[in-house]
């Protein structure tokens, strides 16, 4: 599993990044805000500390960066307290929120979020590997290879949405981002 997981490392390195759609086959950068803040804080670049995760200055673009690290470093609660302050109604913000909540147990919570992140957007292929990945980690492969389907036929082919499925077809594990 170590060998495999090594070897995907690799090949994703040499692979160029992708729009955010499709996610990005870098994991996001580590900052303070998965290391130092607390819950419900997000680190500023500009005033060099963590500040309110509903500071004024903030942008949602930030928040969401925000939200892709600490999901990535698994704190899916602190995940869920900014996402809470973004718009309700974005495909984006439903998907992390799927995320969050499967990561943080409640995976009929995470499920309802995918889909409506799906009622939104039907070609949100980080929805549908989200939820491929969740299908295969409870071992509903065959849900797991529609949403594969999915995303193939909506131009995903060789995004990083389409390898973590792929990746969690082998393994029945989701990746962390």
């Amino acid at each position: 599993m170590h060998r495999l997981l090594m070897t995907a490392s690799a090949a994703l390195l040499a692979t160029p990044l992708l729009a955010a759609g499709g996610g990005d086959f870098t994991p996001p950068p580590t900052t303070p805000t998965s290391t130092t803040c607390e819950d419900g804080q997000i680190w500023d670049k500009d005033t060099q500390a963590c500040v309110d995760a509903r500071e004024s200055s903030l942008s949602d673009e930030q928040r969401m960066d925000a939200v892709r690290e600490l999901a990535y470093a698994d704190r899916p609660e602190a995940a869920l307290q900014i996402l809470a302050l973004l718009p309700a109604g974005d495909d984006m913000v439903l998907t992390y929120k799927g995320f969050a909540h499967r990561k943080a147990g409640d995976w009929e919570v995470g499920m309802a979020y995918y889909t409506a992140a799906l009622a939104q957007n039907p070609d949100n292929i980080l929805a549908r590997s989200y939820m491929g990945q969740a299908y295969a980690e409870r071992g509903q492969m065959a849900a797991a290879r529609d949403q594969l389907r999915e995303i193939t036929a909506r131009g995903g082919r060789e995004t990083w949405a389409a390898f973590a499925l792929r990746a969690s077809l082998r393994t029945g594990q989701g990746l962390s981002y």
